[in-house]
């Protein structure tokens, strides 16, 4: 498996590139340019002052809408608070409708009203795919029986796996983006590495997400044009080897053990 190919995003019909974009970190439009042409077409835009924004826009305005995968979240409990932030979300960008809108960190099943205006929105042409994100992984399995959501944001990384057994084997088809692959920087960090052993780069971290057969898409947050060209790199190499794979492990039980996070 090439990580540089597009594959496509669960039962979707979204052609995705495997390295998602995150917004709010700094990155200027520059950037996302460069990594769109690389093949990286899965935006997921905050409202955070970003260069995604303006990107978005050039690369809308050349004709290419058609090649972004635009996902857009709302941590609204509210329909009407939740079709507003969509609206003007969209009229920000210069979009017509997200290819993905993700109802934010639902660690309880999203209320029936609120899904109901998600579907009511769809039905509009806001929005053609319907997602959700949360940290309570149970939670994934339940709303992937009711087969409603056709994309799920979950986090998952060498540390965090509890998503292989969790969440990944009870999919209904649902597409997988994975974000936190760093774990907050974690595992990144020389003083957080089991004695004698080298921290991982940022490119192991993706490549971890990516080896794992139910992740479409990893997220990365780049911070600056380096950050970026570094991320980049995990396009020209395939996934983790058994001995790759066994050293994550390792790292990320050693790093996990040294702090409880949910």
């Amino acid at each position: 498996m090439d990580l540089s190919q597009a594959t496509t995003l669960g039962r979707t019909d979204l052609r995705v590139g495997r390295l998602g974009l995150g917004a709010g970190y700094g990155a200027p439009a520059a950037a996302f340019e460069m990594a769109f042409e690389r093949g990286c077409n899965y935006f997921y835009w905050t409202s955070r002052k970003s260069g995604m924004r303006d990107a978005i826009r050039q690369i809308v305005s050349q004709g290419q809408r058609d090649r972004l995968v635009v996902a857009l979240q709302s941590y609204a409990r509210s329909g009407f608070l939740m079709e507003y932030s969509l609206a003007k979300a969209l009229k920000s960008l210069g979009l017509d409708y997200a290819d993905v809108f993700v109802l934010g960190w639902h660690n309880k099943a999203p209320s029936p009203r609120l899904i109901d205006r998600a579907l009511a929105m769809q039905k509009k042409g806001m929005l053609r795919h319907l997602g959700m994100s949360g940290h309570n992984r149970p939670v994934f399995t339940r709303m992937s029986a009711i087969e409603t959501f056709d994309v799920f944001h979950v986090r998952y990384n060498a540390a965090h796996r509890g998503a292989e057994m969790e969440v990944f084997p009870h999919l209904q088809g649902q597409g997988v983006v994975s974000y936190t692959a760093t774990r907050w920087g974690h595992l990144l960090q020389a003083r957080r590495m089991p004695p004698g052993e080298p921290p991982p780069s940022s490119r192991d971290c993706y490549r971890f997400a990516l080896s794992h057969r139910s992740v479409d898409v990893c997220m990365c947050g780049p911070r600056n044009m380096a950050q970026m060209q570094a991320a980049l790199t995990v396009l020209e190499s395939s996934p983790m080897d058994a001995a790759e794979l066994e050293r994550m492990r390792a790292i990320g039980d050693h790093v996990h053990a040294r702090r409880s996070f949910y």
